[in-house]
């Protein structure tokens, strides 16, 4: 059984300057931290960043940080814009026209940072229907995670949580 001690929370408002530094100082230590991931070869790989996922998670908070939607512009599916549409009573071309652009890969992504869903107190004004890369986001809980860890090095700058996971997969069986 995992004790959970959230000496390492985030329960209150971010300091995301703070958070941008720490992740400028522990940028070459991260890269061979995910090099090493790469070359693992444990079967229980999921388990365990499923395990640290959970943990720093149960301790976080997101309503107080929101930098994802402050600084991303997610993938947004047809089924995403189906959905959102049909819940703003709108039609799909009007939701597109007005929320979406296509970026670099010819998907559609949300066309204004920070989300122009997100509210003064960093909820989601569409959080049930909101797309799918926002509801998986920072995707450390998805399997497959060898797969993705270039998602997840990538995220290491938006999440302080994603920090968080990295930081503790420094010292899990992971990293040896």
């Amino acid at each position: 059984m995992l004790l959970l001690q959230c000496k390492d929370t985030i329960r209150t408002p971010v300091d995301i300057n703070r958070h941008q530094e720490l992740v400028r100082l522990n940028k070459k230590e991260h890269a061979k931290v995910f090099k090493r991931l790469r070359k693992s070869k444990a079967k229980n790989f999921d388990r365990i960043v499923h395990e640290i996922h959970d943990e720093v998670f149960s301790c976080t908070d997101c309503l107080k940080c929101a930098n994802c939607c402050k600084t991303t512009s997610p993938l947004v599916t047809d089924r995403d814009t189906d959905r959102i549409s049909k819940h703003l009573k709108i039609k799909s071309s009007s939701f597109e026209s007005k929320y979406l652009i296509k970026d670099d890969e010819g998907d559609f992504v949300m066309n204004a940072t920070p989300c122009p869903f997100l509210i003064t107190d960093n909820a989601c004004s569409i959080y049930d229907v909101r797309p799918k890369a926002c509801r998986e986001f920072p995707h450390t809980d998805r399997v497959k995670q060898k797969q993705i860890l270039h998602l997840t090095e990538k995220n290491v700058i938006v999440c302080p949580a994603v920090y968080e996971i990295v930081e503790k997969l420094k010292t899990s069986a992971l990293n040896k």
